[in-house]
């Protein structure tokens, strides 16, 4: 099996090369390259690779450019440092991902799912490329988030920025959010689409009624159910608990 290498972490390539004839003393790595530049113009000039073996972060940007300048035939199997749940979607339609620091079983079980799709004329269709990139690019492209949310103050509408809300919760039908300087305001969202509009970066959810900023949490108590108790800054008229099911994330989340 002729496999071609993209990837731009020198260690990684080496890596890669050690483990691959560790696996299987019959493959050869014909080429490497470590940008879309340098990929593209190895592709044009040699024959096509049995397998591609291509990192998804490149120093010139993200390999999906490759597929725009070039018409790559050989089947690909990506390696990636994003994480599982981002493309978990794609295993099913594709050979497969390599999670980054690439592991000797996962490379194997990828080259054995690549041998027996090859084998198999009926699954010449999953390794058509254009549909995989295509949704990865969607997938992995930045996701806008909430900047500011348009809220009523009085008989006017105020606009208000994220970076200045402390905390949204709920407190009966309604949902509310404070102001770093302790203004309260109704937003008209449900805490779920608050979850679609919010960066997980700065805002987690602890409960299924209170999102807290990292800014606002004073203090963390341990609460009884092997949960915790937070003391907010502006303070809330109400318990602001982390779940028990939240409370390994949510230290995981201080932690970052």
């Amino acid at each position: 099996m002729k496999i071609f290498i993209v990837e731009d972490e020198e260690l990684a390539v080496k890596k890669l090369h050690k483990t691959l004839l560790t696996i299987d003393k019959d493959i050869e790595v014909i080429g490497t390259a470590d940008s879309i530049a340098t990929s593209v113009e190895w592709l044009e000039n040699n024959p096509s690779p049995d397998l591609i073996l291509m990192d998804i972060e490149l120093l010139d940007g993200q390999s999906f450019e490759i597929f725009n300048q070039f018409e790559v035939k050989s089947p690909v199997i990506f390696t990636t440092s994003y994480d599982e749940y981002a493309l978990k979607a794609f295993k099913v339609n594709s050979i497969d991902y390599l999670l980054k620091p690439v592991q000797k079983e996962d490379l194997r079980n990828a080259l054995e799912k690549y041998k027996k799709m090859v084998q198999k004329p009926a699954d010449a269709s999953v390794l058509n490329m254009d549909n995989l990139i295509r949704e990865l690019q969607q997938k992995l492209q930045p996701k806008e988030f909430r900047k500011r949310f348009l809220v009523k103050n009085a008989q006017k509408l105020v606009s208000v920025e994220v970076e200045d809300i402390a905390f949204f919760y709920s407190d009966g039908r309604l949902n509310f959010f404070k102001t770093n300087d302790n203004k309260k305001f109704v937003v008209d969202y449900t805490m779920d689409e608050l979850e679609e509009m919010l960066n997980p970066d700065s805002f987690f959810r602890i409960s299924r009624s209170f999102y807290v900023s990292i800014g606002c949490v004073e203090q963390i108590h341990d609460y009884f159910g092997n949960r915790l108790m937070l003391n907010l800054k502006p303070p809330v008229e109400k318990e602001a608990l982390v779940s028990r099911e939240k409370v390994t994330d949510f230290k995981r989340w201080l932690g970052k």
